[in-house]
């Protein structure tokens, strides 16, 4: 069984994810192999730039998007080293146990 702190982590990432927006949002950073502004984000999503800020904020605090002070904006990125943790997150949820949490590096990813 997980211990409370591993369960923890793993329902945040969970939460982070459970949000259509937010999906699309990583998605889009993902794909788009350059860091971007919330205005460019906003370019490509059906929300207005406060929704986009508020979702980039709840995936900024997961740790699936870095995000980088450029002058007076941000650029965001997906923080690769988090999110390649995320499938194990979810096999050892299923009880398929990859990998103990103490070698998931996402805690500390940059």
């Amino acid at each position: 069984m997980l211990d409370r702190a591993t369960a923890e982590t793993y329902a945040g990432w969970f939460r982070a994810l459970a949000d259509p927006t937010r999906v699309q949002i990583l998605n889009l950073l993902a794909s788009s192999g350059a860091p971007m502004t919330v205005g460019q984000i906003v370019e490509q999503v059906d929300v207005g730039q406060s929704t986009v800020s508020a979702h980039l904020k709840v995936l900024t605090e997961a740790r699936f998007v870095l995000a980088e002070p450029r002058g007076t904006a941000r650029l965001y990125q997906v923080n690769r080293r988090c999110v390649s943790c995320f499938p194990t997150a979810a096999d050892v949820v299923m009880g398929r146990g990859v990998l103990p949490f103490a070698a998931v590096t996402c805690e500390t990813a940059q």
